[in-house]
């Protein structure tokens, strides 16, 4: 975003009262967090929340902390660590700080003795069927059991013996002692503290208790001095929670802010369906290219702009929506138009021998790279006899307004020269397998003077120099709009035909494609290297279409 467009915007609500508060004094500087759960791969909704909260910082002159929730051993794993910290910084940001929630674990268990030696929390051996029946409802209030009556002293004794493992998995869990009352069902006593006997990736078996979402979230930002605690909606209700652990525990008042986060139609924005996709074979893996995955969006050639770009224009509200994916289709096709190379790539190739041209006969054509870049220079392309077009590029019975190749007729080869077919060949089932053509003498592009007009301009390739290669073409990964709003298994809605692959024609150029170049295939789409290609076998992944085409589907 240009810095015209930046102040002609309006304020979001979370800018505002980050504004307000500087105005008023309340603090020097805001100092932000992102604070992903490293169970799984970043999606296109969590881009939202780091270009907020890292956009926030840059903003306001302030900073962003990337901390890791990693209060749960049995979900994480050091790979999700690492790509976490690598999709960041592929976003085009820095955070001063990197913790983890495991730093804490020594001030948390300590602020969990606090709550119990004020008397607000005791440790709850009942079932966890128990306690759900005991919760009550939204409806009627819940009610204490035999447990919340231990002395402090008893309840001290117990957690530290939970501490130490001298009780199993699942036999007692240490709660906060607050309102069974509560119209908020959180407030209702909830569990701060379970038994876990799993390996942590950082702490290793050092724990065996692990402190609850609610125990660890609020009390880490207070710790790091947080300023604005940014979070999605689903996080209302826990609000009251935050500021009451911050309130009897007499700690750094961080605040909490809630914003609608990211839905997108045709896809899924939960790691937990994302990984059942991955784990069943649906994909390839997280960075497969129908994946949300800011991985996959990667693979597939999005670019950190355009991603930044779509989460400005998306902006902050206060309730959930969905988000049209053409939309992001927008902002990637904007940028691509703007740095992406022009290339020929033929999929559907009909043989064409240009007859006036001497056999053996090669010619270098210039090609420019990028025509919205008078920056980005040219490159040399063979041009020979024999070469391929699209084989939708003839018709033997063309309309009227038909400006590509037919019988008589003539068309400019994109860099090259203008031909016009002299003879169609078929094959014994009458379907065209070879035009004869003769290029128009001096009508090279750029130095044309042969005075002949046309409308059409085509791509080609040269048929003895062309490389072969593997196009993966991508369509929507769900076949409905809305899949969170289906009621049934969400994975009955994936479209079988999600991914189609395409043997395509490319001009030599692309022997030495790299996966940082975006490339438009002329008149086709926009492509990059994918991960997996090789010398031996190029593969490329299509972004997008050059036009939005779903709508017409």
């Amino acid at each position: 975003m240009s810095i015209k467009e930046e102040k002609e915007r309006s304020l979001h609500f979370i800018e505002e009262i980050v504004e307000a508060d500087l105005k008023a004094g309340k603090h020097e500087s805001i100092l932000t967090r992102f604070p992903p759960e490293p169970n799984g791969y970043l999606h296109i909704g969590h881009a939202k929340s780091i270009v907020l909260n890292f956009g926030l910082a840059q903003k306001y002159g302030g900073a962003t902390n990337l901390r890791f929730d990693d209060t749960n051993p049995v979900t994480e794993d050091t790979e999700y660590v690492d790509s976490i910290k690598n999709d960041v910084k592929w976003l085009g940001y820095n955070w001063v700080n990197e913790f983890y929630a495991s730093d804490y674990f020594d001030t948390l268990y300590g602020y969990a003795e606090k709550l119990i030696n004020k008397g607000l929390a005791y440790v709850d051996e009942s079932s966890s069927e128990e306690m759900a029946e005991q919760k009550g409802t939204p409806t009627e209030p819940g009610r204490r059991n035999k447990f919340s009556e231990r002395s402090i002293e008893e309840n001290l004794r117990i957690f530290r013996e939970m501490r130490d493992g001298k009780h199993p998995e699942g036999s007692m869990v240490l709660r906060a002692k607050i309102d069974m009352k509560s119209s908020n069902m959180l407030m209702r006593d909830p569990i701060i503290y379970r038994i876990k006997f799993a390996h942590h990736h950082r702490t290793g078996d050092k724990w065996c208790i692990y402190p609850m979402y609610d125990m660890a979230h609020g009390q880490s930002d207070s710790i790091e001095n947080i300023t604005h605690s940014v979070c999605t909606l689903e996080f209302v209700p826990h609000r009251e929670l935050y500021d009451w652990f911050i309130d009897k525990l007499e700690i750094f008042p961080s605040k909490q802010y809630e914003f609608a986060r990211l839905n997108l139609t045709y896809t899924v924005m939960s790691k937990r369906k994302l990984k059942l996709l991955v784990e069943e074979g649906f994909v390839s893996g997280w960075d497969d290219p129908r994946m949300p995955t800011i991985s996959g969006l990667r693979r597939r050639g999005y670019t950190p702009k355009s991603i930044r770009d779509f989460c400005d224009r998306i902006g902050i509200a206060k309730r959930d929506n969905l988000i049209d994916v053409s939309l992001l289709e927008f902002f990637i096709r904007d940028h691509l138009n703007k740095i992406a190379e022009r290339v020929m790539v033929v999929t559907d190739p009909l043989k064409v021998t240009v007859t006036n041209v001497p056999e053996g006969h090669i010619e270098e054509c210039i090609i420019d790279n990028n025509p919205e870049d008078e920056n980005s220079g040219s490159r040399l392309v063979p041009f020979d006899r024999e070469i391929y077009i699209e084989k939708e590029d003839f018709l033997e019975d063309a309309p009227k307004k038909f400006f590509r190749l037919k019988p008589g007729g003539v068309v400019r080869l994109k860099g090259a020269y203008i031909i016009e077919c002299d003879e169609v060949i078929k094959d014994e089932n009458g379907e065209v397998i070879e035009l004869k053509c003769h290029y128009i003498e001096n009508s090279k592009s750029g130095q044309d003077t042969s005075g002949v007009r046309t409308k059409g301009v085509i791509h080609w390739v040269s048929q003895k120099h062309h490389v072969p290669a593997e196009l993966r073409v991508y369509d929507r990964l769900f076949k409905e709009e809305n899949v969170s709003a289906y009621e049934g298994d969400f994975k009955d809605l994936i479209n079988e035909n999600s991914l189609e692959i395409i043997k395509g024609y490319a001009e030599p150029s692309l022997k030495e494609a790299t996966q940082d170049k975006k490339y438009q295939f002329m008149r086709n789409g926009y492509y990059v290297l994918d991960d997996n290609s090789t010398t031996e076998k190029l593969i490329f992944n299509k972004t997008v279409g050059l036009k939005d085409s779903w709508n017409k589907k």
